[in-house]
């Protein structure tokens, strides 16, 4: 005969346990100003929202009930803490390598770009602030990413070149992408334009400033006065997006 104390404890221990589940660390991204910063985030018991920065980055602790939109929200409150602690225990030179990941963001063309990655036949969709990548299983994500921006960079210099250049009344130039890590841009008599690719990330306005800078070099091989004359008759306003790009080139994400 069965022991009915025997029995009820069988029957408790069979009951599950209603706890939430332990969450895993996630991995996202969030757009800072012009610098995409990668943070990872820990969902708990705990009541508020918290954030360090150490040697691993930020780290962002959430309770299991708050909102991703929150959780972005009160990053970008911190902005400024966040970016100098960032600074701080980054080491000089270039802003740290963003994932290609679904849900992560990207600046292009100045403006803030979701990404969403799916399975399918290696194709890149540009629709309403998203671009889209169907990467097949034999195609990395950040390889189709880039293959993509470098092929809409030149489409993009190519054609500002063309305008640009109207006020030289020379013929339009060849354009070819540069992959640089030190200068936008170079010029030679012979070659033509060649431009950092990675200028599709900031606002056209820069890039028309690049493509001016290097247009002025077909007629003044230099950096004199009647040089920066040239670059002032292609693009008048060149002084602010000057000294923009100078300010950008550190936080440029490194794909």
């Amino acid at each position: 005969m069965r022991d009915p104390f025997l029995a009820r404890l069988l029957e408790q221990l069979e009951l599950p346990l209603r706890l939430p589940p332990a969450a895993a660390d996630q991995n996202r991204h969030i757009l800072l100003g012009p610098r995409i910063v990668s943070y990872t985030l820990t969902r708990s018991r705990r009541r508020t929202l918290g954030m360090t920065v150490d040697q691993r980055g930020l780290r962002v602790g959430a309770p299991h009930a708050v909102r991703l939109s929150e959780v972005d929200d009160f990053i970008r409150k911190n902005q400024v803490w966040v970016l100098r602690k960032l600074d701080d225990w980054r080491p000089a030179g270039r802003a740290p390598r963003p994932l290609i990941c679904d849900g992560a963001r990207l600046p292009l063309f100045g403006e803030s770009w979701n990404l969403r990655v799916r399975p399918g036949a290696d194709r890149v969709h540009w629709c309403d602030g998203e671009l889209v990548l169907e990467t097949s299983e034999r195609t990395e994500p950040r390889e189709l990413l880039l293959l993509e921006l470098r092929r809409r960079a030149l489409a993009l210099f190519q054609e500002r070149a063309a305008i640009l250049v109207r006020p030289l009344g020379r013929p339009v130039p060849k354009v070819a992408l540069s992959n640089a890590q030190t200068r936008w841009g170079s010029c030679s008599s012979k070659s033509g334009l060649r431009i950092n690719w990675r200028l599709i990330h900031l606002p056209p306005r820069l890039t028309d400033y690049v493509v001016a800078h290097e247009l002025a070099h077909l007629v003044e091989m230099n950096h004199s006065r009647r040089f920066w004359q040239v670059v002032e008759r292609i693009c008048p306003d060149f002084r602010p997006a000057r000294d923009e790009l100078r300010a950008h080139a550190p936080l440029m994400p490194y794909l």
